[in-house]
């Protein structure tokens, strides 16, 4: 395959992954967003329809992944998978994409939390699929920011 060819196969990759996280928010009542992040909280892409700062939801996705990961661990049961952080306005769920990623989704008091469920346990190991095909490349940063 051409170098040429790489980079059309990766486009489609990424295409299909923003596909992803934009259908799963137009598929959840309440949804407002959501990234795809690395475990050490770097931002991968977000749907661009994101709320809050996507910078800042991959970091506490990563901090809420390194909690669960080590209650996982100390509780002895196994694999983490997921989190959900039910607040007075709304809520943060955070799931396991492969080893390597997370996909964390904010939502408002109304979210449909079963439905999330549903369709984000679906979507992750597609999405985890997806990224070992084609990984993002990660963003040039400055002074802490995306350029």
């Amino acid at each position: 395959m051409t170098e040429e060819g790489g980079a059309v196969a990766q486009d489609t990759g990424v295409a299909a992954m923003m596909q992803e996280l934009s259908a799963l928010r137009d598929r959840v009542t309440g949804a407002l967003g959501c990234v795809l992040a690395a475990v050490d909280g770097l931002l991968l892409m977000f749907d661009p329809d994101v709320g809050p700062e996507p910078y800042e939801l991959a970091a506490l996705a990563a901090a809420a992944v390194g909690v669960g990961r080590q209650s996982s661990q100390s509780l002895r049961q196994g694999v983490y998978r997921e989190s959900t952080i039910h607040s007075d306005h709304g809520y943060f769920t955070v799931y396991a994409v492969g080893d390597t990623a997370l996909l964390a989704v904010v939502g408002d008091e109304g979210m449909n939390v079963a439905r999330l469920h549903l369709e984000a346990r679906a979507i992750a190991p597609r999405l985890a699929t997806l990224l070992h095909a084609n990984p993002v490349p990660l963003p040039a940063l400055t002074w802490g920011r995306a350029v």
